[in-house]
């Protein structure tokens, strides 16, 4: 945002405050339409104002709902300590006497001896316990009390020492006995100061409780007020948000409506520093990329097309029904009646697969088929050289491929493999799932191979997308490897695995889909079949 916008949006804040100053109105909708106002009013991206209100709405929900839970998480704790200084007082109260009392007259009445006695165990834990209760309170009248617990237990200890003395001097049993009175006496006390101690916790713990109810009152109450605030702001920041967006938006739509009426000189301005105006002046840009687009779009349906008819060139080759033509003529002169029916049925599968009502795409089982055919066509010309296996899943077959694929896979490993090789070899295609969402096809040769040069080549051809690069054949596999891309896309396609004088084995791999697919129209040159009327049926 530059100096000059900023401020002129400072100016208009401060007028729009000056003219609302200025209304003697005093209805409510009059000060909300002033509020409204005073907030679209203000020049700042929408980010920053969605944010502004965001951070408000949040600020005034959860700030009293934070405080007061702090609050009541504070008293919790409190009088969580209380209630456990209670409970661990009335375990002393309720086991010191009895405990110290039994334990002395044991001693006293010569049943134990006073190195025995557990009377140092006792009052080590009371000790101890008491120590751990003035940790754990705040209150220091609580303080004041437990100490006067721990004087009491100190006499009560010099006491028991006292009796320690006497013993280990060989006191007489009178003397034992007064010190044992003494003992109980202050067990005594002691009982009375702990139950002392308890009483006055019990009274802090109503007090606790109450002084909590009283504020957890007052902050539900504030926390009620600032709600209905959230709300009210939230009405007020939505309000104006929708006016200063609907502006902008409304004036985009004008021009993309324009647009769509081919007319791509429109533009869009606006004097708002915000988002949307930043998207509008990107508009113009996004137009001229369309342009770029629609342009290359156009060029990739050129070389699709031509893709396809360098395929159906191929495919319904005039050499090769002149040299099955020919082999029909010499079987029938032969008298080779079953061998004629064979390769006729054979050729008639071929050319009524390859034209399939005009459909670019097949199911994987008609394309199969349809190799299966010219095979079978292809073995009985070259009876001596030529064998083949077909290997296909079932659960593949209904799946759609684009037609005029497999069979120059299988021409090249006849006439670059099995032909070069002086005994002849075998071809073998395969079809099977590679994955759930990928199917692969395989054609495979036992023929002469590729040398490593060779091979490098060919794996070049298959990057080059150019659709320059072809083989001797005339229909080189970079041809059938960029039909596969035009269509599918990038990740899919050929790849090529050969080694001299062993095979060469060549592989595809396809999107599994189901779904029919027809010809498109020509965008430069028409349909196909008006460029190949004889080629290929009517649009399916």
């Amino acid at each position: 945002m530059t100096q000059k916008t900023a401020t002129t949006g400072f100016r208009r804040f401060l007028s729009r405050i000056s003219a609302q100053a200025d209304s003697t109105g005093r209805s409510p909708l009059r000060y909300l339409g002033w509020l409204t106002d005073l907030f679209a009013g203000v020049n700042f991206s929408i980010r920053a104002k969605i944010l502004a209100s965001l951070c408000i709405v949040i600020f005034l929900m959860g700030a009293t709902n934070v405080f007061s839970m702090l609050q009541v998480l504070s008293y919790s704790r409190q009088y969580d300590a209380i209630i456990t200084n209670i409970t661990t007082a009335n375990s002393i109260s309720g086991s010191i006497k009895p405990d110290i009392d039994n334990e002395m007259w044991r001693i006293v009445s010569g049943k134990v001896t006073f190195a025995a006695g557990k009377q140092y165990e006792i009052l080590d834990n009371v000790n101890s316990k008491v120590s751990w209760m003035m940790e754990n309170t705040d209150s220091p009248r609580a303080h004041v009390k437990l100490d006067l617990i721990l004087q009491t237990l100190q006499t009560l200890e010099e006491y028991v020492d006292e009796m320690g003395e006497q013993i280990a001097h060989n006191s007489t049993a009178a003397e034992n006995e007064a010190v044992l009175e003494n003992i109980r006496f202050a067990t005594s006390v002691m009982e009375e100061v702990v139950q002392n101690y308890v009483l006055y916790e019990v009274n802090r713990t109503e007090g606790q409780y109450q002084v909590m109810r009283e504020s957890y009152v007052r902050w539900q109450i504030l926390s009620i007020i600032l709600i209905f605030s959230a709300v009210a702001f939230s009405v007020i920041a939505a309000w104006s948000l929708s006016k200063s967006i609907y502006t902008p938006i409304k004036k985009l739509h004008d021009v993309t409506t324009t647009i769509t009426k081919n007319d791509l000189q429109a533009l869009m301005t606006s004097d708002n520093v915000d988002e949307i105006t930043e998207l509008g002046m990107s508009f113009n840009i996004m137009i001229g990329k369309i342009k770029e687009l629609l342009d290359s779009k156009i060029k990739e349906q050129e070389e699709l097309k031509k893709a396809e008819l360098r395929a159906l060139q191929a495919q319904i080759n005039p050499h090769f029904l002149y040299n099955t033509l020919d082999t029909i003529i010499w079987m029938a002169e032969s008298k080779q009646t079953d061998d004629v029916v064979k390769i006729v049925s054979a050729l008639s599968n071929f050319f009524r697969i390859s034209l399939s009502k005009g459909m670019d795409w097949i199911t994987i089982g008609e394309e199969v088929e349809r190799t299966r055919s010219y095979l079978t066509i292809q073995q009985m010309r070259y009876r001596d050289i030529l064998d083949f296996r077909i290997e296909v899943d079932e659960s593949v077959t209904e799946y759609t491929i684009l037609k005029l694929i497999l069979q120059p896979l299988v021409e090249n490993a006849l006439y670059h493999g099995i032909k070069n090789k002086r005994r002849g070899g075998t071809i073998v295609v395969r079809a099977k799932r590679k994955s759930n969402d990928e199917l692969q096809l395989d054609v495979e040769d036992n023929g002469i191979g590729f040398t490593a040069e060779k091979l490098a080549q060919l794996r070049a051809e298959l990057e080059d997308d150019s659709g320059t690069t072809q083989q001797e054949s005339g229909f080189g596999i970079g041809n059938v490897n960029k039909r596969i891309r035009l269509y599918y896309g990038k990740p899919y396609g050929l790849s090529i695995e050969s080694a001299y004088s062993t095979g060469t084995r060549v592989t595809l791999i396809i999107p599994a889909k189901m779904e029919r697919m027809h010809q498109e129209q020509d965008p430069v040159n028409g349909s196909v079949e008006e460029a190949l009327p004889e080629s290929r049926g009517g649009h399916g």
